[in-house]
């Protein structure tokens, strides 16, 4: 269920962009353990100075081939699961084609009231969608369409 923004410059071929979708829900569901179609996915091309992701005092450099992440889920997981979370998405990232150096990624929790999936309803306080269990799961959730 987490909602995911993907941030990127123009430049990259759609079948590029996908990879990076697709990499980053992969990653979600092996260490999350959430359902393969639970995928809501917000992706923007920005020109060129739109996006400026400078040194925060590591002393690395960033191009203009950055990718800016924002994950916002359900409050609950552990520190340990998010470092995993975020080592499998550079991993994966990396497999296509995107350094860990240009990589940049927030992670914001919330909780059941903040989510509506239609009709104006909170489904998760309506009852009519069951709040999901946000501690992780094994990984190993069957394969499914990708993006």
């Amino acid at each position: 269920m987490p909602l995911v923004r993907i941030d990127v410059n123009v430049g990259r071929s759609p079948e590029q962009i996908c990879a990076i979708a697709d990499a980053i829900h992969d990653a979600i569901v092996a260490e999350y353990g959430i359902p393969r179609r639970d995928r809501f996915q917000i992706i923007t091309e920005h020109h060129p100075r739109q996006i400026i992701a400078e040194d925060a005092g590591l002393g690395f450099e960033r191009s203009t081939d950055v990718v800016m992440i924002q994950i916002f889920t359900q409050a609950g997981r552990t520190d340990a699961a998010k470092q995993a979370l975020y080592a499998e998405i550079a991993q994966r990232l990396d497999d296509v084609g995107v350094r860990g150096n240009e990589l940049f990624l927030g992670y914001m929790e919330n909780g059941p009231q903040d989510w509506s999936f239609g009709y104006g309803r909170a489904q998760y306080l309506t009852g009519e969608l069951s709040v999901p269990d946000v501690l992780p799961v094994q990984a190993g959730a069957p394969s499914g369409e990708t993006h």
